[in-house]
């Protein structure tokens, strides 16, 4: 026991301001990463990320490069702290900073597949307006039942996109399926049903018509082999190969994120310690939802960083 996963968080984590408690202990991250960053892209990512606004930032284009961005700068911060993962996994658009950390992807090219992956859900949500819920307190099996049920009654399309953790399942399609399975929820005894900032229908056959695209700058891209045990969230499994990236990145698109899989496999490896590495605190409740011994540390904040090195740095002296 005694390691430790990076685990690194997906779409709807984006807030104005996230990262800059990061560069007053490394300011020279400034240039190696966001200004490369906004060269790379051709697009201020920096000043949205830092600055806003809001709306702009929540454009999935935006939004999911300037996540992977904060997350991947955590990471060389916490590394220059001398804090190491011995596994990592992503929450779905957290999978390409997880990639990164196990040396598969070099993070210019994550940073391009993720931008482009913004890109063409967007025009996917320009065609189809969708919507993404959570659903809390009822069954993985109600909820399906529910969708098929709101997807008869609409003729729209509305699935399961996610298993978060015991009782917490997301549904993603066209909006106005997605607000009819979210009253059947409400009716139905969900304990809490709510709307998230996804930008997007993620992980829903909506999604299918963009794969081949995404497919070719998937094969043209350079992947590595694992260096550290990696689990995708898309597989529920072990990542050992360059080509099983690619091939998980590929049904990312369109296939349910199996988050609760994910974190028991990082369980049977030996991991009891988790760091949210990046924006937000989601990824810390459900790790302690499916893992309850677990220790989960975050990084969002500077004190939340501060705690989390002192922590490590405390368990280091220790031993």
């Amino acid at each position: 026991m005694n390691r430790t996963a990076f685990v690194f968080p997906g779409q709807g984590s984006q807030r104005v301001g996230m990262g800059r408690h990061l560069l007053a202990q490394r300011p020279d991250l400034v240039e190696t990463y966001y200004r490369t960053a906004d060269d790379v892209l051709g697009i201020p990512l920096s000043r949205l990320s830092w600055h806003g606004p809001g709306r702009d930032l929540d454009d999935p284009a935006v939004s999911q490069p300037a996540i992977l961005l904060t997350s991947l700068v955590t990471l060389e911060v916490l590394r220059g702290q001398g804090v190491e993962p011995d596994a990592v996994a992503g929450h779905s658009l957290g999978e390409y900073a997880a990639l990164v950390a196990a040396g598969v992807l070099e993070w210019t090219d994550a940073l391009r597949l993720v931008r482009l992956r913004g890109e063409l859900v967007a025009t996917v949500d320009d065609q189809v307006r969708g919507a993404t819920a959570a659903v809390l307190g009822l069954d993985r099996p109600a909820v399906a039942r529910l969708c098929a049920e709101a997807a008869a009654a609409t003729g729209r399309t509305v699935e399961i996109s996610g298993d978060n953790g015991p009782g917490q399942t997301v549904v993603s399609g066209e909006a106005e399926a997605v607000t009819r399975l979210m009253r059947a929820a409400r009716a139905a005894g969900a304990l809490r049903v709510a709307e998230l900032r996804a930008g997007g229908p993620f992980h829903s056959s909506l999604l299918r018509g963009i794969e081949a695209e995404f497919t070719e700058a998937l094969i043209t891209t350079e992947f590595r082999d694992p260096r550290i045990p990696l689990v995708s969230s898309v597989t529920g499994s072990r990542v050992s190969t360059a080509n099983e990236a690619i091939v998980a990145l590929g049904l990312q698109l369109t296939r349910p994120v199996r988050w609760t899989e994910a974190v028991q496999v990082l369980g049977a490896t030996g991991v009891d310690r988790f760091i949210e590495t990046g924006p937000g605190l989601v990824l810390g409740g459900l790790v302690r939802r499916i893992a309850p011994q677990a220790r989960v540390h975050a990084t969002s904040s500077a004190r939340q960083l501060a705690l989390t090195t002192h922590a490590f740095a405390a368990t280091d002296s220790a031993v």
